[in-house]
């Protein structure tokens, strides 16, 4: 058990270092104009995050049987996990913004507003969601998987998904919401956009319907597990090791799982749901193995 925690800590620090690289190619240069705003960019997607969307489409991709160019499909998933951390790294932008969140601290240095100004992050966070749709059309690989790509970020990141759930969240604050109304918010905020970075390494690789199937029910399971942890590590980690400012749900008043079923029953949820993803990847066999670790990863980073 401790080799194969090591062979997946490797796994996951490769994949974390290599769509560093594709970032960071992918990413306008610091100098070209307009400077600032390239600089802005490149700052708020570099040099920081775990990188679990990525490795999400890596490893969803890694369970499926190679239907096509080996080649053309590793260029695909390599654009296909840059899109899906250029549309996580404008998010975080735009939350962190006094509008949204009003935080000053991402990743352990200060948030791109506050390094840069207002005007200048809300801009970066603006030029990242195009470059990552550029990126998706510029996969070498079937143009109907190209559009399939395409809707799916477009609907994750949209008002049915990632901004919707923004939206909800912002308008929750000081409000109690039911556990199914808790779940719907997340589910569009954070998990719309996990359960996409697993349906994209699926896409990309020409997955069976079957087998989509089987990402997808994982993919709910592991987004719902990561957003019940978010919420224990806001209450329970200190900023050096989450990189953000803790506390900030409860001193802002939001609902959150821990506020909605205590610690206790929030970390049983998780496991729950950690035990869900496991289940739904039984279809795939030995080949879900490194999508199984990562659940593992998202449920117990608490501990």
């Amino acid at each position: 058990m401790k080799q194969q925690h090591l062979a997946f800590a490797d796994w996951l620090q490769g994949r974390a270092q290599h769509i560093e690289a594709v970032l960071d190619e992918c990413l306008p240069a610091a100098d070209a104009l307009p400077a600032r705003l390239h600089e802005a960019m490149r700052y708020a997607v570099l040099g920081g995050g775990k990188r679990i969307r990525a490795a999400l489409v890596y490893a969803a991709g890694q369970a499926c049987p190679v239907n096509g160019s080996a080649v053309a499909i590793q260029a695909s998933m390599d654009r296909a996990a840059a899109a899906v951390e250029l549309i996580h790294a404008y998010s975080l932008i735009h939350d962190d913004l006094p509008c949204m969140d009003d935080d000053t601290l991402r990743r352990g240095r200060p948030t791109t507003h506050v390094q840069f100004d207002e005007a200048t992050a809300m801009l970066a966070g603006d030029a990242l969601q195009p470059l990552a749709f550029e990126l998706l059309a510029d996969m070498p690989i079937a143009p109907a998987l190209v559009v399939q790509a395409t809707q799916a970020l477009a609907r994750a990141a949209g008002s049915l998904g990632m901004a919707g759930g923004q939206a909800i969240d912002l308008h929750s604050v000081g409000q109690a919401l039911s556990r199914d109304e808790l779940q719907t918010m997340h589910s569009m905020k954070t998990g719309a956009m996990l359960a996409c970075s697993v349906a994209l390494g699926g896409i990309v690789s020409g997955a069976s319907s079957s087998t989509r199937q089987a990402l997808d029910d994982y993919a709910q399971a592991v987004g719902l597990a990561f957003q019940v942890v978010d919420d224990i590590l806001d209450v329970t980690a200190d900023s050096a090791s989450l990189g953000k400012t803790p506390g900030k749900d409860a001193a802002g008043n939001k609902p959150t799982y821990v506020s909605l079923l205590g610690l206790d029953d929030a970390r049983a949820l998780a496991e729950e749901l950690r035990g869900a993803a496991h289940a739904a990847l039984t279809p795939l066999g030995d080949a879900g193995s490194t999508l199984a670790r990562l659940a593992d990863y998202i449920v117990l980073r608490d501990r």
